[in-house]
């Protein structure tokens, strides 16, 4: 009796922690399969030249399906605010948001019967490929971004990363004032600059060729030599210190980064599903006034 309520509870907190990919056992991805095979093999029993297109009873029943679909889809950021239990809890609705988003390639696609062109209609089907697309890059970074923001962190929040580096910039600038006037400079300008300043693209890439610090870190070093005793001399105090700096503002810039990557992707998700909208909107309304 203890070993079956200890393999119920092993059973029950796998399922707490299960993925909205794996929720169920891939119900989502066998039902995804299922439709799409069914519609894929509709399409070839069909006998008939040229072979079914948008303007055929298939494509119309495709289209119509692909429409409702894509409506359906847009609504997991409504159903996001309610998070509970139960039949269509948000791990299930996401996990058939996934699974019934990929499933529109195959239903889109078959819907044009192959037929694209400079239009409204070609329009549509590239952006929701657009679409797909970017969630599926979302679906990726989420599956391995966490682990890497977790590791990167160390058990520090990004407030504790930020204290430690203020406390360092701190500790900078009590050091330097033994210093020369232009050592002294490199040391304020290294203070003063923002070291997480820049285009998105060094958000993303993490590099930052202007870093006012790797430069003063080289400029001292090479004064100081590779290995400072951290004696009386200030300038080794400094340059001990502009290292820790540089180590904090890699851990901090890595962390800026992997955030960037979670979140890059929905600045293309969410606008191309309103164009989306818009552009199925523009090719049904064309489709019923040149019925």
């Amino acid at each position: 009796m203890a070993r079956a309520r200890a393999r119920s509870a092993q059973n029950g907190a796998a399922a707490l922690h299960e993925g909205f990919l794996r929720h169920k056992g891939f119900r989502w991805l066998k039902i995804a399969l299922w439709i799409s095979a069914f519609a894929i093999l509709v399409y070839l029993l069909i006998d008939r030249r040229p072979r079914p297109f948008g303007a055929t009873w298939y494509g119309y029943t495709l289209g119509t399906i692909g429409v409702l679909l894509i409506l359906w889809l847009t609504l997991l950021g409504v159903r996001k605010r309610a998070m509970t239990p139960g039949r269509w809890s948000l791990k299930t609705w996401t996990s058939a948001h996934v699974y019934l988003g990929l499933s529109l390639i195959v239903i889109a696609t078959l819907h044009t019967g192959f037929q694209f062109g400079w239009n409204v209609h070609t329009l549509a089907y590239a952006l929701m490929m657009l679409v797909i697309a970017s969630g599926i890059y979302g679906i990726s970074v989420y599956a391995a971004v966490p682990a890497a923001l977790s590791n990167n962190r160390e058990e520090m929040t990004q407030a504790q990363m930020l204290d430690a580096l203020r406390a360092l910039d701190r500790q900078l600038h009590d050091a330097a004032q033994p210093l020369n006037q232009y050592q002294a400079d490199l040391v304020q300008n290294s203070l003063v600059q923002d070291p997480f300043g820049g285009s998105i693209v060094a958000r993303l890439s993490g590099r930052y060729p202007r870093c006012a610090t790797q430069r003063t870190f080289d400029l001292i070093r090479e004064r100081t030599g590779p290995r400072p005793d951290l004696g009386d001399d200030p300038l080794e105090r400094v340059d001990a210190l502009l290292e820790r700096k540089i180590a904090m503002l890699a851990q901090l810039r890595r962390h800026l980064r992997l955030k960037a990557l979670l979140e890059i992707w929905l600045y293309v998700h969410v606008p191309a599903t309103f164009a989306l909208i818009a552009a199925l909107t523009a090719h049904i309304v064309s489709v019923f006034f040149y019925w």
